[in-house]
């Protein structure tokens, strides 16, 4: 019988706390006039998801936030579900979503953020592939224009991008070493007990 192992577990627990935190992140709603994408903060959540938990559990976390929302749950921003939002104008962001924690995490497990600089680009990167995924969301379902889409997905939420990713820094700061260390040394125990 095969058995799970600690660190499983233990990731599965936080692949799912950050679930969670990114489903209360979308309640967390400010809809704008005369626009169909508000101001959440479920980005904030999954750039955090993809930095402390990998590309793999960072990923999986996103994608079961996606999938109680496609199941009818109201997990989406404002309490909305089901597939009519993700192939709406925003479902671009909920893909983009996938891929930035995806993107985060593997810049993580490479090793490239041991200083601030780094941190704060690969929170960048993240960012940008939301909002890119955004803005191809919004041109394909609203049959607009770049230029269009830029205005509508992206230049509202410069300024509170600039807060959540410096925010995001500074509580990854504390976070990272806290969480980090035990995955390691979990992983390590396992693979001496492989090797026996």
């Amino acid at each position: 019988m095969a058995k799970t192992s600690p660190l499983n577990l233990r990731m599965t627990v936080y692949s799912s706390l950050f679930t969670a935190l990114i489903i209360i992140g979308g309640y967390l709603s400010f809809p704008i006039p005369m626009n169909p994408v508000p101001v959440v903060l479920s980005d904030f959540f999954v750039l955090l998801a993809g930095l402390l938990l990998g590309a793999s559990w960072g990923f999986t976390s996103v994608a079961m936030f996606i999938f109680l929302g496609a199941l009818g749950l109201p997990v989406f921003a404002g309490g909305k579900a089901g597939l009519a939002v993700i192939v709406g104008p925003t479902g671009g962001f909920l893909f983009g979503f996938l891929a930035a924690a995806a993107v985060i995490g593997w810049i993580a497990g490479k090793g490239k953020i041991s200083v601030l600089k780094d941190l704060v680009a690969s929170f960048i990167a993240g960012v940008i592939v939301i909002y890119s995924f955004g803005v191809i969301g919004i041109m394909l379902v609203l049959k607009t224009t770049l230029l269009k889409a830029l205005a509508i997905g992206v230049l509202p939420f410069l300024p509170g991008a600039v807060i959540k990713v410096i925010a995001a820094v500074i509580l990854a700061q504390v976070l990272r070493p806290l969480l980090q260390p035990q995955f390691k040394s979990n992983a390590n125990s396992n693979d001496s007990n492989d090797n026996q």
